[in-house]
């Protein structure tokens, strides 16, 4: 699934190539993936007709593009979907879901919504320039100039749950998938299970800035891409997979100690660590079931 760095760039591809321009039509080819707009697939079309694209935004890995109506056109790409702007003669992609003609973006583009496994999706958002209301409650990311590190270092060290749990918690903290949380754990050498409650304040503070830097430099990648599912407004891909020193690596030595990599299964998908420099947390030995000796007390 794209995370963060990869919806970014998307984002950015966006912002170069259709700001100012007018849709001028809209074309949904399979009603799933607006399957989200109560207007269905026709009331989709109709609200976004004539509207200016004013900005290419984004919350955790979600996209919104505010119109001049304010409303906004708000994306998210689940598994497989890509949006790319094309010249309006490209052949068709296969999984060609929703096409958008463009007037006043690059001499004239389409704006078109791929997705092979149709998890992800396009709605209209009423009023949603600013901030779709359907997204208000997805927390902001550690690229974002407003993120607040003190507060979720505090909601951290409150919770029970293992950390990449936590890490993956799109109400705690924005953007981060199952790939960067496993490449911030490696560099801060934690294991993924350890719980929240059991880290101290400089080691919360440390991993979320590894995560931060793990992202940075993902961006500075166009992104990871294992799969030609993952590509830019361009149809590119990007090649910090070349980089990961985790996620993927089973089997492969660690790039610090020369331990193998080990994968285990969490939450439907994998976690990839080295066992040597992030070892498991101990469990906690439970108290005697019958408890400390009564001494009887004389009358």
């Amino acid at each position: 699934m794209p995370e963060l760095p990869e919806v970014e760039v998307v984002r950015a591809g966006l912002e170069r190539h259709v700001l100012g321009a007018t849709i001028t039509g809209v074309d949904v080819l399979h009603p799933r993936p607006v399957r989200r707009d109560a207007r269905g697939p026709d009331g989709f079309a109709q609200a976004l007709a004539g509207r200016r694209i004013l900005a290419a935004r984004r919350r955790g890995k979600y996209l919104w593009l505010p119109l001049d109506d304010g409303d906004a056109l708000l994306a998210h790409l689940g598994m497989s979907g890509q949006l790319l702007v094309q010249p309006p003669d490209a052949p068709a992609e296969r999984h060609l879901r929703v096409r958008l003609a463009l007037e006043g973006a690059d001499e004239g583009r389409e704006l078109r919504f791929v997705d092979q496994r149709m998890f992800g999706g396009l709605s209209v958002s009423t009023g949603g320039a600013d901030l779709p209301p359907e997204i208000a409650h997805i927390a902001r990311d550690p690229l974002d100039e407003q993120f607040d590190l003190a507060d979720v270092v505090r909601r951290v060290r409150r919770r029970t749950s293992g950390i990449k749990r936590l890490l993956l918690d799109q109400n705690l903290v924005s953007g981060v998938g199952n790939i960067y949380a496993d490449e911030a754990l490696w560099r801060a050498r934690l294991h993924g299970d350890r719980p929240g409650e059991r880290l101290t304040g400089p080691q919360v503070r440390e991993l979320l800035g590894h995560v931060r830097d793990v992202m940075t430099d993902a961006l500075a990648q166009g992104g990871t891409s294992f799969d030609a599912l993952y590509v830019d407004v361009n149809g590119e891909s990007g090649y910090f997979d070349r980089a990961l020193h985790a996620y993927g690596r089973e089997g492969e030595p660690c790039d610090r100690c020369g331990t193998p990599i080990r994968r285990v299964a969490f939450m439907n998908r994998s976690s990839y660590f080295c066992p040597r420099c992030q070892p498991a947390p101990r469990r906690r030995r439970a108290p005697a079931a019958d408890g400390p000796p009564v001494v009887p007390v004389p009358d």
